[in-house]
């Protein structure tokens, strides 16, 4: 597999704490890859960090296989989660300069602009100066600048912060576009909805430390608990006998004789057998496993790591 990046052993400490603490991950080459974990993790280190807007104090990173450098900024696009334009600038002005920043020729710059501006269905706001522009407005300015020069990497800091349902999966969308045309996206986000729309791969970092790594698929199958939601008509009594050895009963309740259970599979029963042995006194209307979401393990996995009776301090 090829990786567009890889961070070896990152280590980067400040006065007074370490932010990150031997990280090592690898992003695939046309890949959404979710870097995710609670506020003050390391994240925004390391991101900084692939920006070369600091240096690690240990470890090295490598783009397309040699090690990061001031030639690969042009290939990178960052969208802080701090969002940043000049308020007296009018906006067309403004996406040409940054625009220029990363090497695009003036006139090439302003062509894709124009194009971007109408998909956007935003050509009005060209001349408008930027503190005319609400936030959800300015967010769409930055994103366009963010992925105007086509870059390789791009890296999106919380890109759905501040926008409203509509735009969110406007961007969505452009964000899957962007891949489809041989972009690989970083996303760093607090949205675990988001994480299984999108992502391909994650990384979870928890108190400067990786916790978790690897195909989102993968993972959730790895952290399956063989739990099974049970849909059926028959009696509660007669449905709990019948489990035997199969399986233990968990949340459960009875509307008339239409219940819902879960059920938690003895360790070397089949699926199958569960079923057989319910059959014979309740008429089944669905049977799914119950799979974690990536929202359960992120936090099953970050309060692992936290004293008795805290709690991560991740919010949706």
């Amino acid at each position: 597999m090829q990786h567009i990046l890889s961070a070896q052993h990152i280590v980067k400490r400040y006065a007074t704490h370490t932010a990150l603490d031997d990280v090592s991950l690898d992003i695939p080459a046309q890949s959404i890859f979710g870097l995710l974990g609670p506020n003050g993790a390391g994240k925004t280190s390391l991101i900084r960090i692939i920006n070369q807007i600091t240096g690690p104090d240990s470890g090295s990173v490598l783009f397309e296989g040699q090690p990061l450098s001031p030639k690969h900024v042009e290939q990178i696009g960052y969208l802080p989660e701090e969002r940043g334009l000049y308020k007296k600038m009018e906006v067309g002005e403004q996406a040409l300069y940054l625009a220029q920043l990363k090497g695009m020729p003036k006139a090439e710059a302003k062509k894709k602009l124009k194009e971007w501006f109408q998909k956007f269905e935003i050509d009005a706001w060209w001349h408008k100066k930027v503190e005319e522009l609400s936030k959800g407005m300015q967010q769409k300015i930055q994103f366009i600048v963010t992925v105007l020069h086509e870059p390789k990497l791009l890296i999106l800091d919380e890109p759905f912060s501040g926008f409203d349902p509509i735009n969110a999966n406007l961007i969505k969308n452009e964000i899957l576009k962007l891949k489809e045309q041989g972009s690989t996206i970083l996303f760093s986000t607090h949205n675990m909805g988001s994480v299984e729309e999108l992502c391909d791969y994650i990384a979870l970092i928890n108190k400067s430390k990786k916790i978790l790594d690897g195909p989102v698929k993968q993972i959730r199958k790895e952290h399956r608990s063989n739990t099974f939601e049970i849909e059926f008509t028959g009696n509660m009594m007669a449905f709990t006998n019948s489990l035997w050895t199969f399986g233990k009963l968990g949340e459960h309740k009875m509307d008339g004789e239409n219940g819902k259970a879960q059920v938690v599979l003895t360790p070397g029963t089949s699926p199958n057998q569960l079923i057989e042995s319910i059959l014979p006194v309740a008429q089944i209307h669905s049977f799914r496993e119950i799979i974690p979401s990536m929202n359960d393990i992120f936090i099953s996995k970050v309060n692992e790591g936290n004293p008795l009776g805290t709690q991560s301090n991740f919010t949706e």
